[in-house]
């Protein structure tokens, strides 16, 4: 039977006298903890950040983009050849049964006037289903109606940063703004967004109904264009059959025959950010491995130290031995010593991988998340490594023959 009390304090002893040795043997735990959780930190921060960006753009789009013009032999890209309108919109509306809402598109950039202040933006003429597929909130006032494009009416719904900078601290809603020095009427303004997965700032923005958009401001190549339409599919599992739905309405009114390229382009959003947020997950996932690497390489450092003690310590073992102690009462006390010096490194490493994220943190303005669940796993962690790398210089002790210890020198 081991006496457990008397063995963990012989070990907690050899501990003490040897403070410099029982640092130095931690010190690849607090690097390998620390590390561990630095990293995981960063990955579950940058994992986070794409999340918060993927809800701010909206959830379960889809992007139909006009065709690409040639010149030249050179193809452009998609959006630059006129093919949607507003009649396609309204189909995609009413004939597609995958689809929530629909919102068409047609913009431009222009420089938006209040008193002696101007801003150059993004304008887009839009519908009021535009709330619904891009899940926007207002701060103030209200969002463009049905009405507002029936009348092609002169009104206009800031963005976030449009506002502060017109605006400031003020309330635009009910006053005057000049955009291509035609006055608008500020009737709203939406709530922060931030920015994009693309890194765009999503509240540098005005909105307005989009056949004032059409009349007035950018004009049409053709009746009721649009250069965007963008639809919000019922749910996740729909967004499927929502592009095909699409994709054959628009082949049957645009009439293109078997054979023929379309003349539009079907985006699934949704499916670009989760390809986004996973990537980033196997990123965290390889820090998390990568940093685990220095664990493994501190518990290698505890075996080393601890087959060095246990040489320096061979008469002290013989005596033991010779004094009654059992092989598992040897075994056991060198085991405790290594499992000690994990899990005090451990405790260290956590502490250091906390400040090592805030650091990170400020220093290069990414954001950082320290999960309590990588805290206790990367301390569970840590003492599996004492008992894995431990044991080894423990059997070595307890297999000693006494005689010889005792003669050791």
């Amino acid at each position: 039977m081991i006496n457990l009390p008397s063995t963990i304090r012989i070990s907690l002893r050899g501990l003490r006298v040897n403070k410099m040795r029982s640092g130095l043997t931690m010190l690849g735990i607090i690097i390998g903890v620390g590390a561990v959780i630095a990293m995981v930190a960063v990955g579950s921060g940058a994992s986070r950040n794409i999340q918060q960006q993927m809800a701010s753009m909206g959830s379960n789009l889809l992007m139909v983009l006009s065709g690409s013009t040639s010149a030249g032999g050179v193809r452009m890209g998609a959006g630059t050849q006129p093919t949607l309108t507003l009649g396609d919109s309204d189909a995609i509306a009413k004939e597609c049964p995958a689809v929530e809402a629909v919102a068409p598109v047609l913009s431009g950039v222009a420089q938006v006037v209040s008193g002696n202040l101007n801003w150059s933006t993004g304008v887009q003429g839009t519908t009021a289903s535009m709330v619904i597929v891009r899940d926007w909130a207002l701060s103030s006032g209200r969002f463009i109606t049905e009405q507002d494009v029936r009348s092609a009416t002169k009104v206009a719904v800031l963005g976030r940063t449009v506002a502060d900078n017109l605006f400031g601290d003020a309330d635009p809603v009910g006053q005057i703004v000049r955009i291509k020095k035609i006055p608008f009427t500020v009737v709203g303004v939406l709530a922060s967004k931030g920015q994009s997965p693309g890194g765009q700032d999503q509240d540098d923005t005005v909105h307005v109904p989009v056949t004032t958009a059409q009349k007035k401001l950018f004009g049409t190549q053709i009746p009721g264009m649009v250069r965007i339409i963008t639809v919000k599919a019922k749910s996740a599992d729909a967004l499927a059959d929502a592009e095909l739905q699409i994709t054959d309405l628009l082949r049957q009114r645009h009439h293109i025959g078997p054979r023929q390229d379309n003349d539009f382009t079907v985006r699934n959003l949704t499916q670009m950010m989760q390809a986004a947020e996973q990537s980033s997950r196997v990123m965290s996932l390889l820090l998390g491995a990568i940093a685990s690497v220095s664990l493994l390489v501190g518990g290698i450092g505890i075996m080393n130290i601890m087959l060095v003690s246990v040489t320096e310590r061979t008469r002290e073992i013989g005596i033991r031995m010779a004094v009654g102690a059992k092989t598992w009462d040897i075994r056991f006390q060198f085991l405790v010593e290594a499992v000690v010096l994990s899990l005090i490194g451990g405790v260290i490493g956590i502490a250091a991988g906390v400040i090592a994220s805030s650091i990170i943190s400020s220093l290069a303005g990414w954001p950082t998340i320290v999960s309590p669940v990588s805290m206790v796993i990367a301390f569970v962690f840590s003492g599996v490594v004492g008992v894995f790398f431990g044991f080894y210089p423990a059997y070595k002790a307890s297999l000693l023959n006494p005689i010889d210890a005792l003669r050791y020198e």
